[in-house]
């Protein structure tokens, strides 16, 4: 717990002010909120004080049953089989036999490596494996992997003639034979790394309402095979578990670490331990680019951290990748990426597989606003498809001239657009076919300013900028090399053309910086751009040269586009004002904390006020981007563990084998830390960039809607608000869809409802759409002049200055309130409201207190026997 606080009468001063504030249905908590009015342009100051959405727990997952009830169920458990004639089957030296004693069987942990596929993992850490029969194998493999399915009430093990089989004592493999499994004691421990993180899933009341968490809009998770599959060291999961997932790249073994020349070109690190599970000495670490950081348990733990929208960019680079071959037979960006895009659903059906079957796992791809909503009202990770490619349908450039034509783009992004693609980096590390590039900056420019050449056949002109435009990133000049090692080693990648030259060829000489590309964006730029919006892809600014994004822009504006996105602290100073201008977002690199600190109060202060404002951050994880540096053990106001998370969790440090990590000290050597992370930015910016952050996915999607035609909220942008008659001529059964392409995005997303700002002539009015699932039920008019209207702006039905009371548990499940923060007194400290004031009466005496105080008094007690009850 945070220090100085007692938790029980914090809580429950929550849930009374969430409970009144609702009209005395659990509810958000809501602090100074505006009216259901025309309230025009916002600061980030005045939106963190809007009501937030009710979160309430998802239902806890039921006990496993004595007897699986389908043939994905028994993932994780440990059961006894048992075989049609009443006999078990045991362990017997290396194979495995039947036997008549129910307490002679052998419990097996059933690990699944895909949907109804499992491993059978024995007390002696063995496995049940097909090999001239059925013997017990130290190396699991295909042999050991087993299909179960359900035949007439009872299991089957393996399929066709290779089945789990009885024949006499001896198991075997033949024809399938009904099995049965009963759950017990006494499996050997599956190697896995922990979460650390302890309670609730927080969840929406409907698929509908505005949604909370946590969004990275740049993250590379599938890249195992990225640059030929020789680069990236170790996976996001495998089949077989950790001890096969975090491995190190062949060549790192081989050598005990000493010649990895990717990791000491890209990570600076000469040497380093290639041991990765169960000691992870080091890696991963914040600053090994070459080494995976998005571990299937470790991303897990973010999500029970609170995240909760991801863009999972598919990425390649074909001249690095050509210039370091790996396994891979091609390094055709289109190739990879198709591979990567299936790398992502296999990944979701293995987490699904995990945990119970097709649906039931928290990564979940998707492909529209209204399935991401959904997903993240449901308490799991929305994980949307985007790529990030240099020489994207073939469309480099070749001495001026594009490899591609427009035919190819077409059919290009048709392709990508049936993958599930719905946002787009263009240009990335190099001059290409549609626009010029940012280029790199210090040692890593030097050697993407070589690929640039090797790819387009010449350097990248970086000449010194225009008034009101840029910078681009300043590029090194060959004295300014760090290390002539270092120059020997990126001979050693591109191929030195002669013995006394280290480079492959001469470096050009740049003036002094600031530097801006002279290449804009290019017609066949300007066609990839209208195809996209065509398509509402999210068109991402990032890493185009200064000149290249203004070009963007200035489309954009003139066609009102919203989908528009600079994910990763990649764009300028000039741009970032009229993306804001437009829109969408503007996110930061997430790095170390202190500049992501300083970033933040940068685009609260550029941000646009008639938009929804909220913040992501782009961790670029797996991308060749280092993480964020640890502040230190002797930093002020450190993390200290556990620690209260955003959404009624305690994180504690997380254990990865023999590894123990702590975010004050190893920065954010992996994904499972951006949580920690997270506390970190809180104890040096407050809660307020927690704030602004949670607020991140909810203004991805409507960034998102508002790219697929959807108008803006009328209450932050007055001009748009529509008649009320409108409104009435909605009928029952229309799909929140329609309502959302026909009336624009409401103000208000609560529970089942939508709410607008309209007009009653030249009066304010309001309008609330009632959803019977996803159909219209009913759409309620508030006039100017209908009676019983608020002052304030709420309704005639003591819902309070948002409106309707419509915040309510789902299932009976308790909420757990997670709205804004508490307003403070002159010397920073919360101070609690006034929980009497300005309540809705409806006559007679004022038992507000009285309420107030018996349930302060109930759950503040209840809380305080539950912690005295853990304690013990």
């Amino acid at each position: 717990m945070r220090p100085g606080r007692d938790p029980p009468l914090i809580v429950s001063a929550g849930i009374v002010l969430g409970l009144l504030t609702a009209g005395l249905t659990p509810g958000a908590v809501a602090v100074d909120v505006d009216p259901l009015a025309p309230v025009g342009e916002r600061s980030a100051e005045q939106q963190r004080q809007e009501s937030s959405p009710t979160l309430v727990p998802r239902p806890a997952e039921t006990p496993r049953s004595a007897r699986p009830t389908d043939r994905y169920a028994p993932a994780g458990g440990c059961y006894a089989l048992g075989t049609s004639d009443g006999r078990w089957v045991a362990r017997a030296d290396d194979r495995y036999t039947a036997v008549g004693e129910r307490d002679a069987a052998t419990p097996f942990h059933f690990q699944a490596t895909e949907l109804g596929v499992f491993l059978l993992f024995d007390p002696q850490e063995d496995f049940v494996a097909r090999d001239g029969g059925v013997v017990a194998a130290d190396e699991p493999s295909p042999a050991a992997e087993w299909v179960v399915d359900v035949v007439d009430g009872s299991f089957t093990v393996g399929q066709g003639e290779d089945a789990l089989a009885v024949d006499g004592d001896a198991v075997t493999t033949g024809p399938a034979e009904p099995l049965t499994l009963e759950l017990v004691d006494g499996c050997a421990t599956w190697d896995e790394v922990e979460v650390n993180v302890e309670g609730p899933v927080l969840a929406g009341t409907s698929p509908l309402q505005e949604v909370r968490g946590y969004l990275d809009d740049h993250i590379h998770h599938m890249t195992q095979d990225f640059l030929g599959g020789n680069i990236h060291c170790g996976r996001p999961w495998h089949p077989y578990g950790v001890r096969y997932a975090l491995v190190d790249c062949d060549d790192h073994l081989t050598t005990e670490g000493q010649l990895a020349i990717p990791e000491i070109v890209l990570s600076g690190n000469p040497t380093h331990d290639p041991v990765g599970w169960p000691t992870f000495v080091d890696w991963p670490a914040w600053n090994s680019l070459t080494h995976e950081g998005t571990y299937y348990k470790w991303v897990e733990r973010a999500w029970r951290g609170g995240q909760r929208l991801w863009v999972n960019l598919l990425v390649e680079n074909t001249v690095l990748c050509s210039a370091y071959p790996g396994p891979n037979t091609t390094c055709t960006d289109m190739d990879s990426i198709r591979t990567q895009a299936q790398q992502t659903r296999d990944f979701e059906n293995y987490v699904d597989a995990q945990n119970g079957g097709p649906g039931k796992g928290w990564y979940r791809v998707v492909e529209t606003p209204a399935q991401a909503r959904a997903v993240i009202n449901d308490g799991k990770l929305a994980v949307v498809l985007g790529t990030e490619s240099s020489e994207l349908f073939g469309c480099r450039i070749v001495l001026d001239s594009p490899a591609c034509d427009e035919a190819a783009v077409t059919a290009g992004l048709d392709e990508l657009h049936a993958l599930g693609v719905r946002q787009m980096v263009p240009t990335h590390k190099f001059d290409n076919a549609f626009s010029g590039v940012k280029g790199d900056e210090g040692f890593n420019g030097v050697v993407t300013n070589l690929g640039n050449a090797l790819q387009s056949g010449s350097f990248i002109d970086m000449q010194p900028c225009p008034d009101g435009l840029g910078p681009d990133n300043p590029q090194l000049n060959p004295g300014d090399l760090p290390e002539p090692t270092l120059a020997r080693a990126l001979g050693e990648i591109f191929g030195p053309v002669s013995g006394t030259n280290p480079l492959p060829t001469a470096l050009p000489v740049y003036g002094p910086a600031p530097h801006c590309n002279t290449r804009g964006m290019t017609d066949m730029g300007r066609f990839m751009l209208d195809e996209m919006v065509a398509r509402n892809i999210i068109y991402d600014v990032d890493h185009m040269s200064a000149r290249g994004r203004a070009d963007a822009l200035d489309v954009f504006e003139s066609i009102g586009y919203s989908g528009v996105i600079s994910s990763h602290s990649w764009s300028d100073p000039a741009a970032i004002p009229r993306i804001f201008a437009l829109g969408r977002m503007v996110n930061s690199y997430a790095g170390d904390s202190t500049g992501f600190v300083e970033e933040w109060h940068g685009h609260t202060h550029d941000m646009d006020g008639r938009f929804y404002f909220g913040m992501g951050y782009g961790a670029d994880t797996n991308g060749l981007g280092a993480q964020g540096a640890p502040r230190g053990p002797d930093a002020e106001d450190p993390v200290t563990y556990p620690f209260d998370g955003r959404f009624g969790v305690e994180v504690d440090q997380q254990r990865s084998g023999e590894r123990l990590y702590d975010i004050n000290v190893d920065g954010v050597a992996h994904y499972g830390l951006y949580p920690d992370w997270i506390e970190d930015l809180r104890k040096l910016a407050g809660d307020a960039i927690d704030d602004d952050l949670v607020r991140g996915p909810e203004s991805y999607l409507l960034m998102w809607e508002r790219a697929n035609g959807i108008e803006n909220d009328a209450c932050r942008q007055p001009e748009l608000r529509r008649q009320v008659e409108e409104f009435e001529q909605i009928a029952p059964g229309t799909t929140s869809d329609a309502v959302l392409a026909g009336y624009g995005q409401p103000h208000l997303r609560r529970d089942l409802t939508y709410r607008y700002c309209a007009l009653d002539g030249q009066q304010d009015a309001a309008v609330t759409v009632t959803f019977a699932g996803d159909a219209v039920s009913t759409v309620d008019a508030t006039r100017a002049d209908s009676s019983g209207e608020d002052p304030d702006g709420g309704g005639p039905d003591g819902g309070g200055p948002d409106g309707p009371a419509v915040d309510t548990p789902v299932d009976g499940v308790e909420v757990t309130p997670v709205g804004g923060t508490a307003p403070e007194d002159a010397d920073g400290e919360e101070v609690l409201l006034d929980l009497g004031a300005d309540l809705p009466s409806a006559g007679g005496a004022n038992l507000t207190p009285l309420l107030a105080g018996l349930i302060a008094f109930v759950v503040g007690g209840y809380l305080t026997l539950v912690r005295r009850r853990h304690a013990s």
